[in-house]
């Protein structure tokens, strides 16, 4: 879950780490008000998940009441990169000295936390690593151990930070390790994080990717659900306990596994096609499940066929038969059905579905020759 600036500045302070006062606003009154509060001059931002706000027009700075008025009535509404501004952060401006980049995230290769840091902030960290990557100092984060104030302080060094806001840089980085750790990040991202011209260092923006694994730990984020826009879809299969994910394509996608539904996936666009989803069964190919699985694609008006796509393993080619032909009898479905059955009990498990074969119902020997089918029928 990604949240917006201002959430992630709610969440930073939770854990210590100095951000700007400010409020949030969904009328132009509202961000008078956050404004009064916040104390002159403030920056009106706009609060949506994509860059280049500032470049369109999504940040304003106002030093009085009626300047505020018409920025805030200027943003609301306003489209950035296809995303509707409906919310507003309004917080107090900052005198900025300058301008860093600081940022914690899982290193999935090396099996460690993996921190960046740089003296050129305020800009795209991609942007950086390419013109400049020296300028980013990186150190590896044993999970066990953590950030020790003496690595960070060293750290911050490394990156060479201006001397009058090392130590503070040192500590406030250390508080955002334990957010990123404490608080189930995938992503805690400060940039910039700012050197004011009074000598204070605290965060000017917030970038926070909560992992939804861990939510189960965390009842209170359900208040980040702020708008959120699920896709109906997802929606449905996440109430039937389904691993799936929407995309825009044609075919929808059966598989048992990650491995073999993204193989599918890659195959079907191999083949001259689009999925229309991501959806893994995993182990169990009960009635329930393939009903399940069935009734969540059968709801998305683009799928023009359906692509099952099944391994036996532990998983008995011929359970799965008897699923999908149960599953048949409880929904109704509009789209043909392509199926390629291989692996443990497949002899028996084709022999099943043999009877019922027919326009709708295919079975194919291949995971090319199922692809190049379902692929075909959905051109129709």
């Amino acid at each position: 879950m990604d949240l917006f600036e201002y959430q992630g500045k709610q969440y930073f302070a939770q854990f210590g780490i100095s951000v700007s006062p400010g409020g949030v606003a969904d009328t132009v009154d509202e961000a008078v008000a956050a404004a009064e509060q916040a104390g002159y001059p403030v920056v009106v931002k706009a609060q949506v998940k994509v860059g280049g706000r500032g470049k369109a027009g999504g940040i304003k700075l106002a030093d009085n009441a009626e300047e505020v008025r018409l920025h805030a009535g200027n943003i609301l509404g306003m489209d950035i990169k296809g995303h509707v501004v409906r919310r507003l952060w309004v917080e107090h401006s900052s005198d900025i000295a300058k301008e860093y980049y600081a940022s914690f995230t899982l290193d999935r290769p090396n099996k460690c936390h993996l921190g960046m840091l740089s003296k050129e902030g305020g800009v795209e960290i991609e942007v950086v690593a390419e013109e400049n990557p020296d300028a980013i100092a990186k150190i590896s984060i044993d999970p066990i151990v953590g950030l020790t104030l003496e690595a960070a302080t060293a750290w911050v060094a490394a990156a060479n930070l201006d001397e009058e806001a090392r130590e503070q840089a040192a500590q406030l980085l250390v508080k955002l390790y334990t957010c990123y750790v404490e608080g189930d990040c995938d992503l805690a991202e400060i940039n910039p994080l700012i050197l004011t011209t009074d000598g204070k260092v605290h965060a000017l923006d917030a970038k926070v990717t909560l992992d939804d694994n861990a939510s189960f730990r965390h009842p209170e984020w359900v208040d980040f659900a702020w708008g959120e826009t699920e896709d109906v879809r997802e929606q449905m299969a996440k109430e039937k306990g389904l691993n799936y994910i929407g995309l825009d394509g044609t075919v929808g996608i059966i598989a048992n596994g990650a491995g073999l539904a993204m193989s599918t996936l890659d195959v079907v666009n191999q083949v001259g096609g689009s999925a229309a989803n991501f959806l893994d069964i995993g182990g169990g190919a009960s009635p329930d499940v393939m009903a399940a699985a069935l009734e969540v694609i059968n709801s998305d008006p683009k799928v023009k066929a359906i692509f099952v796509n099944i391994f036996g393993g532990i998983t008995k080619v011929d359970d799965v038969a008897n699923g999908i032909l149960e599953a048949l009898r409880r929904v109704s479905i509009a789209a043909p059905i392509v199926l390629r059955l291989d692996g443990t009990n497949a002899a028996e498990g084709r022999a099943l579905l043999q009877p019922h074969l027919n326009d709708q119902l295919i079975a194919e020997p291949t995971m090319l020759d199922a692809a190049r089918r379902a692929v075909a029928l959905a051109g129709k």
